[in-house]
């Protein structure tokens, strides 16, 4: 029988980061999952690093966001210290174009709501972001300049993040799908792993969307899929320095010169297909956005499932069941979340305390919810 202090369930970015951050606590632990690690929505992501929300259900959000964003110098500097490999980080800001014709009302708006959350944003003309970055559109009328953002090569980080995970004591397990967790009375007891137990004195399930798939979690982790299709686009007379966002798209140059167009969401199950639909939203809002990429050449096109919760909120923190933990639900920001959600769970396994207040993302909140509804019937 295998045994560790901790057994996590899920070897994507938030599986991997907390297995690190443990390890570098100097627990013992084994990670598992249902093929190799690494390949589903950390693989399929465009590395964004930001906090602000994309809409009002979001706000709760933007602290916990703030807080890893600050982690993450550090949490690179580490990972790519003792992985020896780079991971593409760079923190050069984001621009979001604005094409209305009120947008100068709207910059206003958004300038003023980000700078009451906390968050650096600065109004630009038109022609003060096409200086910055001469491919946008001429159509565009203002654009909002956030300072403090960047991305990571998503693709690049989890690799390195499971490299140092090994190179720190971590034990990965590919092609090992957890089927339960293991229970004895109220107390978790680790994992059910096909017909073998992994015993573990804590048990954490960061199996992204699907978390709520293993017996025994589904009511602290409801979580499901939403299908995001995306490309990457090269074209040599095309640079774009930080990532760009309009209404429509995003847009991320990677340091190799490809620029990442993303992302579909769909409510599609945990069908993965590509849908010529899909990429022609893409298309469209690619080239809106900025006209040369035209005549760019189509290099990849894939598909990712995020890991989506009732409320668009990440699930992290311990359940009524002794020595069990939840990470998953982060949606759309499990990469800029990563450190942070690392951080509070290493925190809780090793000090039953945490650095943030994080009960806004409690697992238990479902199940109070839905206490509560059946109270009101």
């Amino acid at each position: 029988m295998l045994k560790f202090d901790v057994a996590i369930a899920g070897a994507g970015l938030i599986g991997s980061a907390i297995a690190l951050e443990l390890a570098r606590a100097g627990l013992h632990v084994g990670v598992f999952d249902r093929q190799e690690p690494g390949r589903e929505a950390s693989w399929a992501s465009a590395g964004i690093l930001s906090p602000a929300p994309e809409n009002p259900g979001m706000i709760p959000m933007v602290p916990v966001g703030m807080a890893s964003m600050a982690l993450y110098p550090e949490f690179i500097a580490n990972v790519e210290g003792i992985s020896r490999r780079d991971t593409g980080y760079r923190k050069k800001g984001t621009m979001e174009a604005l094409f209305s014709r009120n947008a100068r009302e709207e910059l206003s708006t958004l300038v003023a709501l980000h700078h009451g959350l906390g968050l650096k944003a600065e109004a630009l003309s038109a022609d003060e972001a096409r200086e910055m970055e001469p491919a946008l559109s001429e159509d565009i009328e203002a654009a909002m300049f956030r300072p403090d953002e960047g991305a990571v090569d998503n693709r690049a980080l989890t690799g390195a993040v499971l490299e140092a995970a090994k190179i720190s004591g971590v034990e990965i397990f590919a092609d090992k799908g957890v089927r339960a967790v293991s229970r004895a009375g109220n107390r978790c007891t680790g994992l059910l792993i096909q017909n073998e137990t992994v015993e573990a004195e804590f048990t954490v399930v960061a199996g992204g969307c699907y978390s709520g798939e293993i017996e025994g979690v589904a009511p602290y982790a409801p979580v499901a899929p939403a299908k995001g299709q995306i490309l990457a686009l090269r074209h040599s007379d095309v640079k774009i320095g930080r990532v760009l966002w309009s209404e429509n798209i995003y847009l991320v140059p990677r340091p190799d010169g490809r620029v990442i167009a993303g992302a579909t969401v769909e409510n599609a199950g945990f069908d993965k297909h590509l849908t010529a639909g899909g990429l022609q939203k893409l298309v469209n809002g690619a080239t809106e956005l900025a006209p040369q990429l035209a005549s760019a050449r189509v290099e990849e096109i894939w598909a990712g499932l995020r890991p989506d919760s009732p409320d668009h909120l990440p699930i992290i923190g311990p359940t009524d069941v002794d020595g069990l933990l939840i990470a998953t639900g982060h949606f759309r920001s499990g990469i800029v979340l990563a450190p942070i959600t690392a951080k509070l769970i290493c925190e809780w396994i090793t000090k039953k305390s945490v650095s943030l207040d994080w009960d806004r993302f409690s697992p238990m909140r479902f199940q109070q919810a839905r206490k509560t509804a059946d109270a009101n019937k």
